[in-house]
């Protein structure tokens, strides 16, 4: 009998044990959202405690991994690129074959002792998610420069990825955005699934990114973390109004809904 598809949403399987690799978490977010930058910081933050890796995608260069080599945050060796020549979501979703075996190479070369590896996505559309056979948990990035009524345009991403970022708060004056409705909005949208709205010069914003990444880390390695698809579309339904009528005279006698 085949293996039934999953539905959209639906985690995948059951975790039963404690796995033998690193967590491996997936940051994904249109052009400029500040993905690298996220995926600097939490190196800064993390480097100290945990073994890290990066595996980044590009189109047609290694510009995201030789930019996180150049802020020093990692051993240069520990930062891999992918150059996906095509849309970015094709090398995290639709074949993930480049990022697995770089991922694979890059837990062999430290002798398996990596404890997260942090995956990014090239920037990409509000369509964009992981496969989950890529990536245990992921990360959407939205930033406030983008405008505040993005959060409620919705999209599988910022609707049911694990985390949904709204970064870059400290902006929000100067682009003209309500921060607060703007996190608040994207609360609504993901049914009040986790946001964080996220600064680097707020230091509580850090800590609570990065308490959520332990928390999902500890639940990793207790063989209880459990990844889930957020699909390739954003849920939705279609609402229609039909009114029938008396042939004669013309009165309604009914409102249908579908």
């Amino acid at each position: 009998m085949p293996e039934p598809t999953p539905t959209p949403g639906f985690t995948l399987s059951t975790a039963t044990s404690a796995p033998s690799r690193a967590m491996r978490l997936g940051v994904c977010g249109p052009v400029g959202t500040g993905k690298s930058s996220l995926i600097a910081l939490l190196c800064r933050e993390l480097s100290d405690r945990l073994e890290l890796g990066v595996v980044t995608n590009d189109i047609y260069t290694d510009e995201d991994a030789r930019f996180l080599r150049s802020a020093g945050v990692l051993d240069a060796d520990r930062i891999r690129a992918v150059e996906t020549g095509a849309c970015p979501h094709t090398a995290i979703r639709d074949d993930i074959t480049a990022n697995a075996m770089a991922i694979e190479e890059l837990e062999e070369d430290y002798d398996h002792r990596l404890e997260m590896v942090l995956v990014e996505s090239g920037g990409d559309n509000l369509t964009a998610t992981f496969s989950p056979a890529l990536v245990d948990v992921q990360v959407f990035v939205l930033d406030v420069a983008g405008g505040g009524d993005v959060a409620r345009k919705g999209g599988p991403g910022i609707e049911r990825a694990d985390l949904l970022v709204v970064n870059k708060t400290d902006l929000g004056p100067f682009v003209g955005v309500d921060v607060p409705r703007m996190v608040a909005d994207a609360t609504a949208a993901r049914d009040h699934r986790p946001v964080i709205g996220l600064s680097r010069t707020d230091r509580d914003s850090i800590d609570r990114l990065l308490t959520w990444v332990d928390g999902r880390l500890a639940e990793h390695r207790a063989g209880s973390l459990v990844p889930v698809d957020p699909g390739p579309m954003a849920a939705h339904s279609h609402a229609h109004e039909h009114t029938h009528t008396h042939d004669q005279g013309g009165e309604p006698v009914g409102v249908h809904h579908h």
